[in-house]
């Protein structure tokens, strides 16, 4: 005969003489609770040991397979993590440099011009410090594709912010100024020579749109404009061609034949010389057969142990 007494959350076997204790289920939530937990804080555990075992070498390796497979953000968490954990040596460095590279690539331009600015303050003796200017030439010269369309004078002959052509220029020019014997600097000044060519095409489609409006004040101050800053470029002729007719229609006829004297001199051959202002026709035969630069050596990493001959180009 089993007599039991309540006596609280225990009961008493009168069998054995002995107070059996009765657990309650809140109870048993909590140690399943605190189970879990700890279950939980071995695995973070477990986890952060295997992560702090990743050195910066095996990290770099990470981001360059990642890379390779143009895995983008995912190379960049991995670039990022290098760096939090080792922020200085050789390999934190080829981590921004890279940075650079993907934002590039995966087309944040605004963001690669900012990590290069940030490498070239950081580092401006790096044996590399070349290619951040490259990267970030690169980056100016792609933040807007649109723009260069506009800038071939084929599209609407309105006055356009060429800020960011003006930015690739820069950077360009920084590189083969700074680094004449850097790798880059050929195709830096190709490209620099490209821009300025196409904001010279941009400023006399301005200019043949204020003759057509007749205002030839106007035309004037974009032409001596052109002849001053661009004087290396093709547009020259025309430039000199709308100062002359400009002045010519505005009754300053010394003023264009001084125009028309300096036209003969340097393009002796223009078909503009045996024109009237009645007659004249502006054309564009400015435009290069391309508006990109020539192709490049093709390339998706800058390798930080042999840079004279791993490739480091940007495509």
């Amino acid at each position: 005969m089993l007599n039991t007494l309540s006596r609280g959350h225990a009961q008493y076997d009168g069998r054995r003489g002995q107070r059996v204790a009765k657990q309650p289920v809140m109870y048993r939530i909590v140690v399943m609770l605190i189970a879990g937990v700890l279950v939980s804080g071995c695995s973070s555990f477990k986890k952060e040991k295997e992560d702090e075992a990743e050195s910066a070498e095996q990290l770099y390796e990470i981001a360059k397979q990642q890379m390779s497979k143009k895995n983008w953000q995912t190379a960049l968490d991995t670039l990022r993590k290098l760096e939090a954990k080792y922020s200085y040596g050789v390999y934190a460095e080829q981590a921004q440099l890279d940075t650079i590279y993907i934002y590039y690539r995966s087309e944040q331009s605004g963001l690669a011009i900012a990590a290069a600015d940030r490498f070239i303050k950081l580092h401006p003796t790096h044996q590399a410090v070349d290619y951040a200017y490259y990267l970030k030439g690169l980056a100016s010269f792609s933040e807007n594709k649109s723009l260069f369309g506009a800038l071939t004078g084929r599209n609407d002959l309105s006055d356009r912010d060429a800020t960011t052509i003006r930015n690739a220029m820069a950077a360009f020019k920084a590189l083969y100024a700074l680094f004449p014997d850097s790798q880059y600097a050929p195709d830096a000044r190709i490209r620099a020579g490209n821009l300025l060519e196409a904001l010279a095409r941009n400023e006399i489609a301005v200019a043949n749109y204020y003759y057509t409006r007749k205002a030839y004040v106007a035309v004037v101050n974009r032409a001596k404009g052109i002849i001053e800053n661009y004087s290396t470029t093709l547009v020259v002729e025309q430039a000199l061609a709308l100062l002359m007719f400009s002045y010519e229609n505005m009754g300053f006829d010394d003023l264009a034949g001084d125009a028309r004297r300096v036209l003969a001199l340097n393009f002796p051959d223009s078909g503009y010389l045996n024109q009237t202002t009645e007659t004249v026709k502006f054309f564009n035969k400015y435009s290069p057969k391309s508006d990109k630069p020539r192709k490049q050596k093709k390339g998706w990493f800058s390798s930080v142990f042999n840079w004279s001959k791993t490739d480091k180009s940007a495509s």
